[in-house]
């Protein structure tokens, strides 16, 4: 079932045949994430001039748009003459498959703007656009609010799930902290408003009628649910909650895995690409090391004699359990692990509960135009710059981030199943089987290592990489390497999404760049010749 599914959800349609450059007519679809001189976004062009293939239509592409033009809403239809183009396919097994991401999201051309854009009203609205519309006005109201500027990113990002204008700084903040999760709508998001809703509704419906407050928490976050946008990480903890209360609704014993594999299976059956998604992996991942290994971490800590004690326990121990089974996965996709970030989750994750109570309500004040409660406001601008100055603080210990760590698929695996049995070393240490067991995994994931590391030494190539209109060549000898380019503006984004996953790849920690003449046309190594042009 799953292989038919996959088909038919990874199944290309036909796609028009286009000029370099055309004229559109297009509406948006969704909001995507800024640089610092285009805003993005996903569009659905509707019609094209002089295009024969009407079937084919309509068909969603990414489109840039300078920042100096207005940016698009969903009350109006958009006509604008644009440079379009399928993204390019990679060369290198290192780089990551930007067309392959697209794909998956049923995304098969690239666009860019160049020019002014015309605009016209929308005769109707469907309720879907007004829905979208209506974030798009509160993400606005937050925008003309009395918060500073970074604070109002911090607020759209976790509450409305939209990061599309954080700067950068903030971003790199989260990201060396491990702490990205705060900024994405997750699970503990979802069951934090959840807990919220059915709080209130357990003080207003009887206590005869339990069963009415969990229906009406439900529909409400599906509510909050499709107002955010529908993400997939909303969707993933919706569906989580949805199908662990209907257990509770139908009076059967609540459990937590067949909660996990029922709402997996509906994701998987709607969207079978859910599964190559790093979200949906680390998602079920860190909820399945919670209840792993939850418990018998939280037996090594003493016998708590108070409430709070017992709170930071259990919060210390599921931050422990998620933490070390998204690890392996978390350096197999993003290639870098800070052990601040174990220090830095301890501290900011008991703070959530406040951070999310605390921007829900600031962001439904804004919704209605509460805007006179200065006091208010200021006290929440004040609160969240000291929790992002604390995460910076934490930033800050470029020593303790290890980064271009590789590991591939065979290593991950291991990994994951020295997790697995790391349940039963931690419940019985002194046990010979649980040792064995532990450490014939790590005997594995070392030996495994060593020889991918000594087949990786050993390698020489020369490749010749490219970076828009860029050619970047480049040498390895063994653990020698040496890159050559000319001087240009891109060289840190060249470092970046070149020479870092090369890097990180061919697992070398050294190199060398040599930088050649400005109108240098050809590279000559070993008598063959490469175009640079």
């Amino acid at each position: 079932m799953g292989l038919f599914v996959h088909f038919q959800n990874s199944e290309q349609p036909k796609t028009p045949t286009l000029k370099e450059k055309e004229t559109i007519i297009f509406q948006l679809d969704k909001k995507l994430n800024s640089n610092e001189k285009n805003r993005k976004y996903y569009v659905d062009i509707l019609q094209i001039s002089d295009l024969k293939q009407r079937e084919n239509l309509p068909f969603k592409t990414v489109i840039s748009i300078p920042k100096d033009v207005e940016a698009l809403d969903f009350k109006h239809y958009y006509k604008a003459e644009v440079y379009i183009h399928q993204p390019e396919e990679i060369k290198n097994d290192f780089q990551f498959d930007y067309r392959k991401y697209l794909a998956r999201q049923d995304v098969y051309f690239q666009a860019y703007l160049p020019n002014d854009i015309q605009k016209i009203e929308k005769s109707s609205i469907t309720f879907e656009d007004k829905i979208k519309q209506k974030r798009l006005d509160v993400l606005n109201q937050i925008n003309h609010s009395s918060l500073s500027p970074k604070i109002q990113e911090f607020l759209k990002g976790i509450i409305l799930s939209d990061r599309t204008e954080m700067d950068g700084e903030t971003v790199k903040d989260f990201n060396q902290t491990g702490l990205t999760h705060l900024l994405a709508i997750s699970g503990s998001h979802m069951v934090i408003i959840f807990w919220i809703t059915l709080f209130v509704f357990n003080q207003i419906v009887p206590l005869k009628f339990k069963k009415i407050a969990i229906v009406l928490s439900l529909i409400l976050i599906w509510i909050f649910a499709v107002f955010i946008d529908y993400g997939s990480s909303v969707m993933r903890s919706c569906l989580m909650i949805t199908c662990y209360y209907i257990m509770v609704l139908l009076q059967r014993k609540s459990d937590l895995l067949h909660s996990l594999a029922l709402s997996a299976f509906i994701l998987l059956i709607v969207d079978s690409n859910q599964l190559f998604d790093v979200g949906f992996q680390l998602s079920y991942v860190a909820v399945l090391g919670i209840w792993w290994l939850t418990n018998p971490i939280k037996n090594l800590f003493r016998k708590p004699k108070y409430q709070v004690e017992k709170f930071c326990y259990e919060i210390s121990s599921m931050t422990f359990a998620a933490q070390i089974a998204t690890l392996p996965l978390a350096i197999y996709y993003f290639h870098q692990f800070s052990f601040v970030s174990i220090i830095a989750n301890l501290l900011i994750i008991p703070l959530s509960e406040i951070i999310i109570v605390s921007s829900l309500l600031i962001v439904v004040l804004i919704a209605f135009g509460l805007s006179n409660i200065s006091f208010l406001y200021q006290g929440f601008d004040d609160f969240v710059e000291y929790i992002l100055k604390l995460i910076h603080w934490f930033s800050g210990f470029e020593s303790l981030m290890n980064k271009n760590i590789s590991l591939n698929i065979l290593e991950l695996g291991i990994l994951l199943l020295a997790i697995y049995f790391l349940k039963f070393l931690i419940k019985d240490i002194l046990n010979p089987k649980n040792l064995m067991r532990f450490g014939f995994c790590l005997l594995a994931f070392f030996a495994v290592r060593t020889t991918i590391n000594i087949h990786q030494y050993d390698k020489e190539e020369m490749l010749v990489h490219s970076f828009y209109k860029e050619k970047i060549v480049s040498i390895k000898d063994k653990n020698q390497l040496v890159f050559w380019m000319k001087k240009n503006k891109n060289e840190d984004k060249i470092r970046d999404f070149v020479i870092k996953p090369y890097l990180t790849s061919r697992r070398i920690k050294d190199f060398k760049i040599n930088y050649i003449p400005a109108d240098s046309q050809y590279f000559v190594y070993q008598g063959d010749k490469f175009e640079l042009k």
